[in-house]
């Protein structure tokens, strides 16, 4: 079968993260600039070739002063790291609409391999002529493994950031 090559809709995808704040309750947010590519043979995901870049300083968590912070040497550094790159080295089919993504996620010079739970929610043609399918990709990173180091200590010797980062995105692809 013939390669398919399938972009992001950006305008139906959400690149989205919580992290747990003061151990007490979680902060979410999201990155609003990306692209990204899926290559498949037809319309099978199990064989496919994910990249997906996002520019890291498009983070957005609701609150000004926190994405500025965010921004900064102390996370994300976007003066000197524009991007986060993830580049996928293996697709394994769990079940007819479930998937574990193998990939290499790259922030701050910092490259490593994550795996990612896929929910297939279904593809569809849209009224345009495209075809569409859409996912629930969920997973869990340790933020100082790619750098991400800078923390304070609570009163009682708690951390005010967690370690671990949780992803949560909702990906819409299309292609014609």
């Amino acid at each position: 079968m013939a390669a398919i090559q399938w972009t992001i809709d950006t305008t139906h995808t959400e690149i989205g993260f919580k992290i747990k704040h003061m151990m007490v309750s979680n902060v979410r947010g999201m990155f609003t600039k990306y692209t990204g590519t899926v290559e498949t043979d037809g319309s099978d995901f199990s064989l496919a070739k994910v990249e997906l870049d996002v520019d890291v300083a498009s983070v957005d968590t609701n609150n000004e002063q926190r994405d500025t912070h965010l921004r900064s040497k102390d996370f994300f550094e976007v003066e000197t790291y524009k991007t986060m790159v993830f580049k996928s080295t293996k697709v394994e089919k769990v079940d007819d609409s479930n998937f574990k993504l193998t990939g290499d996620l790259t922030i701050k010079d910092n490259t490593h391999p994550i795996t990612l739970d896929v929910e297939m929610g279904g593809m569809v043609n849209d009224p345009y002529g495209n075809t569409r399918a859409g996912f629930t990709v969920t997973g869990k990173l340790s933020r100082k493994a790619f750098g991400l180091t800078w923390n304070g200590t609570l009163p009682g010797g708690d951390s005010i950031l967690a370690d671990e980062i949780a992803i949560n995105c909702e990906i819409e692809i299309t292609h014609r």
